[in-house]
């Protein structure tokens, strides 16, 4: 029997059941103003002296949980609130139920919140996430996963689960273990990305593989990264880098447009990482003009032929994107023998849009011998390549088609889209940025007893 707030619109001479936070309140002299909220919106409720619940009505407070039942009418002209979507109609109330009181929030709910400390908005983020702001952020976050899954769909991928317990891999960041309680001193890794597993379903034949993947990294906290991010992630067998970016742009066409957004270019241009150093002094670049920044539009560019090994801190070789992609074939032999690894080239390719990183993705080492060069330039001994990729040089042995695939991180996505800064700010629940949860005080001590169970000690 429930209607929303936003569909009261539509209902004049209506009665209707709604239920919601008390807003605001405001006593006009004998006439008492409520502006009840639900997640579709705010309508005002009127109570006048010689209604039955007129006295309750005057003891109400923000945030208190209501239930309402009344007649819906039409406002007199010069009382239409133009601002707000039921501003043409109010509520006459016929009974009002107080579901639950509440206490006074520690901050202020009816501002977008930027101006509150993190610490304070984290620790009672389930108030923090009443905002008008946030209820739309997470709302699009939620739209802009249904339309990428629906559009995957309807080109025959078939969402795959991957598992979260899994073991380390080498993709750039630390790993966040866990202790095997039947396995002592042994342990899991959270997966940085389902690259390994998503690559097994190729070889297992499934060529068009998609989910929305939770991955873990633990990694230093920036405003655009956490802990834990959500990829969609897609995989495709017997593809060349052309197949996946054109698949690939129009499925972001698709999902974006289909939110009311408009891209600044189509088909998007292409730069190689060369091009974009020479002539943009960066790989992620904002192509929009001022008149495009403030009409919302989205400037999108692949960049491709990335350089496959850089030098780390200690003067080794170390893959710049993937070491699970292939090298661009006029580059294998090199990579097969180890020549001139500075100049070899990889078939990685990222989706740059108003100059974030918001994609990325690459042709991927399908046969053993060219899996193992990749680990062997970057020092790893015979021994080592067997024990940690092995089954991946195993399963490459029994027919394993050419394929690629490419990720979008959502929270950066949706940064864009939204305009926010902080990835804080299109997550319902994220780490602080000294990387505590939000509300439960994680990460914490465990008792002696759990300790005893896994086997492990904690030494000062």
């Amino acid at each position: 029997m429930r209607t929303h707030v936003a569909d009261t619109k539509n209902k004049a001479g209506e009665t209707v059941e709604l239920f919601g936070w008390v807003h605001s309140r405001r006593d006009h002299g004998k006439l008492i103003f409520i502006d009840l909220r639900d997640r579709s919106g705010t309508v005002q409720i009127v109570f006048v002296p010689q209604q039955k619940d007129y006295e309750l009505a005057s003891s109400l407070r923000s945030e208190w949980v209501l239930k309402i039942t009344g007649k819906v009418a039409e406002r007199p002209e010069k009382m239409i609130n133009s601002e707000i979507e039921t501003g043409k109609i109010e509520i006459q109330p016929e009974s009002l139920e107080v579901l639950a009181q509440a206490e006074t929030p520690p901050f202020p709910l009816d501002t977008d919140g930027r101006e509150i400390g993190e610490e304070v908005r984290l620790k009672y983020r389930y108030l923090d996430l009443r905002r008008e702001r946030l209820q739309k952020n997470i709302a699009l976050r939620s739209k802009f996963v249904d339309a990428a899954r629906q559009f995957l769909f309807k080109k025959g991928f078939l969402e795959i689960e991957t598992p979260i317990l899994s073991a380390p891999t080498p993709e750039g960041s630390r790993d966040f273990v866990v202790p095997s309680r039947l396995n002592p001193g042994k342990f899991f890794a959270l997966p940085q990305s389902p690259q390994q597993y998503k690559q097994l379903l190729m070889v297992a034949g499934f060529e068009k593989y998609f989910q929305i993947a939770r991955c873990f990294r633990d990694e230093d906290l920036r405003a655009d990264r956490g802990f834990e991010h959500t990829q969609i992630d897609i995989e495709m067998s017997f593809v060349g880098q052309e197949d996946v970016t054109a698949l690939d742009e129009e499925f972001t066409v698709s999902v974006v447009e289909s939110l009311g957004y408009k891209i600044k270019e189509k088909p998007f241009p292409v730069f190689t990482y060369k091009e974009a150093m020479e002539k943009i002094g960066a790989d992620k670049f904002d192509l929009r003009t001022e008149e495009d920044k403030k009409s919302g539009v989205l400037a999108y560019a692949w960049v491709k032929d990335f350089p496959f090994f850089e030098k780390d801190k200690e003067g080794k070789w170390t893959f710049t994107h993937n070491p699970f992609s292939m090298a661009k074939p006029e580059h294998a032999d090199w990579l097969l023998k180890g020549d001139n690894v500075g100049d070899i080239l990889t078939t990685q390719y990222d989706l740059i849009c108003n100059g974030v990183e918001v994609g990325g993705g690459s042709i991927r080492a399908h046969k053993p011998d060219m899996l193992e060069a990749v680990f062997r330039i970057m020092g790893y001994s015979k021994e080592s390549i067997d024990r940690q990729f092995g089954h991946m040089l195993e399963a490459f042995k029994f027919g394993t088609p050419p394929h690629g695939g490419i990720a979008h991180g959502v929270e950066r996505n949706l940064m864009t889209l939204l305009g926010e800064d902080y990835l804080r700010e299109v997550v319902a629940f994220p780490q602080t940025s000294s990387g505590r949860t939000s509300v439960m005080d994680a990460p914490s001590e465990l008792e002696e007893k759990q300790l005893k169970e896994l086997h492990l000690q904690v030494k000062k």
